[in-house]
């Protein structure tokens, strides 16, 4: 009786066991690639955040893209170098936590942790406007009631997508970040083919049109950095992926720069083309043509019935985006409660697709709980503004240690392949730059740079949250440190 018993128990417990690993090695290098590149949501981001960027540099948008390029290309380096020895699903708090320490390896993951999380919020909140902002202007739809089914919508269905795991989430990137590539691309050359009088001119690379009043000359590129760099955000998307990347040591390197490249020039060529096609003295105020939609006006203007095209491509890019930023937190999640750092259901895996269910549902949630309120209290563009400066401020953060781990790291532990140039003059000249951008940012040091004004009300509050955000992560580090050390001692593990 004993011995037909016995298999019982651990047939039930075969079957019941939940999964906690993902899909190993599955995706290939387009996928990564596009992983970044979708993150990053290219055509989105022209529609918004560089409009945004251009109400702070005006005419100098340009220059200020030039700038930030630069910045994220030497980041991009320094996660590379990184990457190469260090793949990981926990990747963006393991490389300081091996270069430096790994309680600055946690504090990296708890800021991670929290705009990976926005940017599903930020994202639907988009959809929900830009949707909504052409349902109002085509057929008089109510615009409230439209923004807001379409962000509940929108986020509904990139929950849906990466349940069924990161092979069609990636793949679906792929396609989607291809087609909104090449139609702003078209649009871009028949705008400067149609350029306004005196619009093609080198002079946007120069100080000449940033004449926005409060951030006149380098304050205001400076200022419009702060939104050029959310554009930017997301290049490092592929890191996470490094667990799930067929030869994750070659691929994910290659993807975080070459996103970082081809995107930074498909910025420059697109704000060229929209400083040629508005005239660099009038930039300042293009985000507000359209109602708010810039680049569907132009479409009209341009192409006619072919606006429509433009709209799908944007909405395209809010959704890819979406999917991107769902993969990229929810790996995070998976990577801390793998070490027990967050709670342990957040590793939990589906059977079949290896998608982290509880992480998806989680993201999803937040887009209700903090989007919803804002949008309804401040009103979606200001909402956006908020919790896009927000995010900007813990990416620059993040971006900073991310280059000063990786002189860490290579003095450290792979003292033997340490080279003066890449591993110390570039990654300290990235952190360089971006210092009075995070203080433009987080609205500090307006005293000590002169170029840094700071921002307007409710977006000069983001450095509040942030402060408030890592104060409540300094408590949970204390309490750590006091009871579960190893937890953050973790963060140095490789899971390859």
């Amino acid at each position: 009786m004993a011995a037909s018993e016995t298999p019982a128990p651990a047939r039930h417990t075969a079957r019941t066991a939940p999964r906690t690993s993902l899909a190993r090695h599955t995706v290939g290098l387009p996928g990564v690639l596009f992983q970044s590149v979708t993150f990053m949501a290219p055509g989105a981001a022209v529609a918004t955040s560089l409009a945004v960027a251009a109400g702070f540099a005006g005419g100098a948008l340009p220059l200020s893209v030039i700038l930030t390029m630069i910045a994220a290309v030497i980041i991009a380096i320094s996660i590379g170098q990184l990457a190469r020895h260090l793949p990981s699903a926990g990747s963006i708090y393991t490389y300081p936590a091996q270069g430096l320490h790994p309680i600055v390896g946690y504090l990296v993951g708890w800021g991670y942790a929290l705009i990976t999380g926005l940017v599903g919020p930020i994202v639907n909140l988009l959809i929900g406007y830009f949707v909504g902002t052409i349902l109002n202007q085509e057929f008089g739809w109510n615009f409230r009631a439209m923004w807001i089914v379409f962000l509940l919508a929108s986020a509904a269905l990139t929950a849906l997508l990466g349940y069924r795991g990161v092979k069609l989430g990636t793949g679906f990137g792929v396609a989607l970040g291809a087609f909104e590539i090449v139609v702003f691309v078209a649009l871009s050359v028949w705008m400067i083919v149609k350029a306004a009088p005196g619009g093609n001119t080198l002079s946007v690379f120069t100080l000449k049109f940033a004449t926005v009043k409060g951030f006149h000359g380098m304050s205001g590129v400076v200022a419009g950095s702060i939104y050029v760099m959310l554009a930017f955000v997301g290049f490092e998307a592929a890191a996470p992926l490094a667990e799930e990347a067929r030869e994750p040591r070659r691929a994910v390197p290659r993807a975080v720069l070459g996103s970082c490249v081809i995107i930074g020039i498909f910025y420059l060529f697109t704000t060229y083309a929209a400083a040629a096609y508005v005239g660099p003295a009038h930039l300042a105020t293009y985000g507000a043509l359209g109602g708010g939609s810039p680049w569907i006006l132009f479409a009209r203007q341009l192409w006619g019935y072919g606006w429509i095209i433009v709209f799908l491509a944007v909405v395209n890019s809010f959704f890819a985006n979406g999917n991107s930023a769902l993969i990229a937190a929810t790996r995070t999640w998976y990577a801390m409660a793998r070490i027990r750092l967050l709670p342990s259901p957040l590793q939990r895996t589906h059977p079949r697709y290896a998608s982290p269910v509880l992480g998806i549902a989680v993201q999803t949630l937040l887009t209700v709980v903090i989007a919803l309120p804002l949008a309804l209290g401040y009103g979606p563009v200001v909402a956006f503004e908020l919790l896009a400066t927000i995010l900007t401020a813990v990416m620059l953060c993040i971006y900073i240690v991310i280059n000063i781990s990786s002189i860490g790291y290579y003095l450290r532990k792979a003292r033997q392949e340490f080279n003066w140039l890449l591993h110390f003059v570039i990654p300290a000249i990235g952190s360089l730059i971006l210092i009075p951008v995070l203080a433009a940012a987080v609205g500090v040091g307006s005293s000590v740079l002169s170029f840094v004004s700071p921002l307007p009300y409710p977006i000069s509050e983001a450095g509040l949250a942030v402060g408030i955000w890592f104060a409540v992560g300094v408590i949970y580090l204390a309490y750590l440190l006091r009871r579960h050390p190893e937890r953050v001692h973790d963060m140095e593990k490789v899971f390859d």
